[in-house]
């Protein structure tokens, strides 16, 4: 078992990273590891933790700007937004449940190492677009920065973008900037119901479409299939026996009304519409955000596929073919969420063939370690992609002291 390495502070960060340096040993970098078993599984030879790093150091809410420590609690954090009538505007995902963990777990430096969206990304953006700047140490031992405490930032190269999606084998940053704003008004929810399921999620996707491509403004659009639906703890999506199409309007209660009706009249000729009000919305996309169907059965493989929202439907259909499960159609049906029942190989060869077809990529979310060490979790790295992604490992962490082999088995 791997001995726990415990940093308080920025500078026993950078001891111990000079440290793993001189002696050639290598880090499992952590928060609180809520997503620990996001990527491949790592036999490292200690655990740095830096649940210590925690604490809002900078926020005025005048400036939408919020700087932590990394290891802060996004709960903690979101908390003190709402407090303001702020938010974090890509809607930080909790995928602790999802992975096994307990709710409320993750933390801020984690979410966008990770680069973590919901479903207001389709109108908001990527974790990566609101990530200001942060401190921190390389894998050479170095502390650097990038960025700062303002909105507009255009001094050289943005290294934030860079390690937005890095999972930590970059450098340890040991604190971050983002910015916040302010959060809607009011929060409704257009429903589509269909009668039937199966070739109901081709309608669905069509409802996305359309009512993404209106004028109406459209903050979130996704697609639960019955079995999906009937899950939900909104009483009147799991009671309806259907699948549901659920689009979300938000902003200013006349504008949200006035856009919700022009939706209603606008998908009515492909099924029956309703709308839910603010709290059953917010528990809904929350629901969906956080992908909370596919969590009580833990032994079920879950696969997170990126695709043309108009192929949505088709490629988790032909997926599905072949084999038991259930999917999530999010971001207009461009993101889709898969939960397949229990193989060796986690149907890699079959999901990752679909999904190439259509200029999409996969990661495998959710397996057991068994399962991530044969199967790449991250889409492969070939030909000139790869050679790019093994320079930049080289230039940041040059030792591979740094969770190695987190999202690729040879850096």
């Amino acid at each position: 078992m791997s001995e726990t390495l415990k940093a308080e502070t920025e500078e026993q960060v950078l001891d111990t990273i000079k440290w793993a340096v001189a002696e050639r040993k290598s880090l499992d970098v952590r928060g609180t590891g809520s997503k620990s078993k996001l990527g491949r599984p790592m036999k490292l030879d200690h655990v740095l933790d830096l649940s210590a790093l925690s604490g809002v150091k900078f926020y005025k809410p005048s400036e939408l700007v919020l700087s932590a420590g990394a290891a802060t609690p996004v709960a903690e954090v979101e908390a003190l937004l709402n407090d303001q009538s702020q938010q974090i505007a890509f809607e930080p995902p909790d995928l602790g449940p999802l992975l096994g963990n307990r709710a409320g777990g993750g933390t801020l430096g984690g979410l966008l190492a990770c680069n973590l969206a919901g479903s207001r990304r389709i109108k908001a953006g990527s974790a990566r677009d609101h990530f200001l700047g942060f401190i921190a140490v390389s894998g050479r031992g170095e502390v650097f920065k990038s960025g700062g405490r303002v909105v507009k930032n255009v001094t050289g190269f943005d290294l934030s973008k860079l390690m937005a999606g890095s999972y930590g084998t970059l450098a340890v940053m040991t604190e971050v900037t983002v910015k916040v704003l302010p959060a809607p008004e009011k929060i409704r929810t257009v429903l589509v119901n269909w009668e039937r399921d199966g070739i109901y999620d081709h309608g669905g996707t069509k409802a996305m479409i359309d009512a993404l491509a209106s004028p109406h403004e459209v903050s979130g659009a996704a697609h639960l299939p019955a079995a999906v639906a009937g899950l939900s703890s909104v009483d009147y999506i799991a009671s309806g026996g259907c699948a549901v199409t659920a689009i979300r309007v938000e902003g200013p209660e006349p504008s949200v009304a006035h856009r919700c009706e022009a939706l209603r009249a606008l998908l009515a000729p492909l099924g029956d519409t309703e709308e839910l009000h603010s709290k059953n919305s917010q528990t809904l996309w929350r629901e969906i955000r956080d992908v909370i169907y596919f969590s009580e059965d833990q032994e079920r493989h879950i696969w997170r596929l990126s695709v043309p929202p108009k192929e949505g439907s088709r490629v988790a259909m032909q997926i599905l073919e072949g084999q038991p499960g259930e999917a999530l159609y999010d971001w207009g049906g461009g993101l889709i969420w898969l939960a397949l029942g229990a193989a060796p190989d986690a149907c890699a060869d079959v999901v990752r063939q679909c999904v190439a077809a259509v200029g999409g990529h996969a990661m495998l979310v959710r397996a057991p370690a068994s399962v991530r060490e044969r199967v790449s979790v991250f889409e492969p790295q070939v030909g000139p992609l790869g050679d790019i992604t093994s320079r930049i490992k080289e230039g940041f962490d040059p030792n591979g002291i740094l969770n190695p082999g987190r999202m690729h088995e040879e850096h």
